[in-house]
């Protein structure tokens, strides 16, 4: 039954009221049939050294409500659970991605969430990606479903994992207290934020972080874009660059990736996936959680600021990084050349 309610929690979110729109490179198959589906999975998994090809070609080409389906169908064939068969027929950096393709993406990001602060020493650099990359809807969905999953609140985890101000912005932001986007441009506060954030850091000696925690957690999206726009008629820097000046480690890096995601989020993921494919090979954990995480919200956007800020199109660029198997159900996720 745990299956069915995870499945449902998910149906809730989609036909939730502050919906955003979303640019998906995965989207739902339309002649779908789960137990025919099912059944060639049964078959895959069953061949002798295991039909890879035919798991991910059905995999990557049906949205999580049918994958669910899937699993269902092949529930009742076999009396097996389909989650587990997947795992004892694949290994290595494809069982990663088919299985993250069997949660939900809320889910999905709260197991990363998880890994990220599990056991010694926290991942900080997954843990700012993941925390200042989320809208108000997806966080409050992820602390939802990472109740349900890990019986603990995100925040309590977050918070024993961190310490002092850095600390603080990662709470702030888990918290969701971000303003919803009004139809309203109201200048005078545009203005008062700009200077603000010029006077809680490049103005003084020192910074007053809580100044700048307060007004990039809490103002509205749009209308930060405006403040940082306005910031640079204070400032002889512009944000990013005030940003570098005024705070190291780990606040540099979510200042920074907050500042980037508020201005150009599906950038920011492009920026992401290109680190994770700089040398030789690719980094698989990080290029597995972006194509994981985003193909169901926004990859054809991230696709589109990959190929205009590196001249190649992300489809090429994983070609040329990956092999095998890998390289199959990454340009699946990924849905077509630019």
């Amino acid at each position: 039954m745990a299956l069915v309610s995870e499945f449902l929690g998910q149906l809730t979110l989609n036909f939730g009221g502050s919906e955003e729109e979303k640019f998906p490179t995965v989207r739902p198959a339309e002649d779908f049939e789960a137990d025919k589906d099912a059944a060639r999975i049964e078959t895959a998994i069953k061949t002798k050294g295991v039909d890879e090809q035919t798991i991910i070609d059905i995999l990557t080409r049906r949205s999580y409500a049918q994958r669910r389906d899937i699993a269902f169908a092949y529930e009742r064939r076999t009396k097996k659970d389909m989650i587990s068969a997947l795992k004892g027929a694949l290994k290595g950096p494809l069982e990663s991605v088919i299985l993250g393709l069997m949660k939900s993406t809320a889910q999905f990001d709260a197991s990363e969430l998880k890994n990220s602060m599990k056991g010694l020493g926290t991942d900080e650099v997954t843990l700012i990606e993941l925390v200042c990359s989320r809208s108000n809807s997806e966080m409050q969905e992820i602390k939802k479903v990472y109740k349900e999953m890990h019986k603990k609140e995100l925040e309590s985890d977050v918070s024993s994992d961190t310490s002092g101000d850095f600390r603080k912005l990662l709470v702030a932001l888990v918290k969701g207290n971000r303003a919803e986007p009004s139809g309203v441009v109201d200048y005078e506060k545009i203005d008062q934020d700009a200077r603000d954030l010029y006077d809680a850091g490049v103005k003084r000696k020192g910074t007053d972080v809580a100044t700048w925690i307060t007004i990039m957690t809490e103002r509205s999206v749009p209308h930060l874009q405006k403040v940082f726009e306005r910031y640079k008629s204070y400032s002889p820097y512009d944000m990013k660059e005030s940003i570098k000046k005024e705070v190291k480690g780990d606040m540099e890096n979510a200042f920074l990736t907050l500042v980037q995601c508020i201005e150009n989020k599906p950038l920011y993921f492009a920026s992401r996936l290109n680190d994770s494919m700089q040398s030789k090979g690719a980094k698989d954990k990080l290029l597995t959680r972006i194509m994981v995480s985003r193909c169901e919200v926004d990859l054809l956007k991230i696709r589109k600021e990959f190929k205009k800020q590196y001249s190649k199109s992300l489809y090429q660029t994983i070609s040329e990084h990956t092999k095998g198997d890998y390289q199959r159900v990454m340009l699946c996720l990924c849905g077509g050349d630019d």
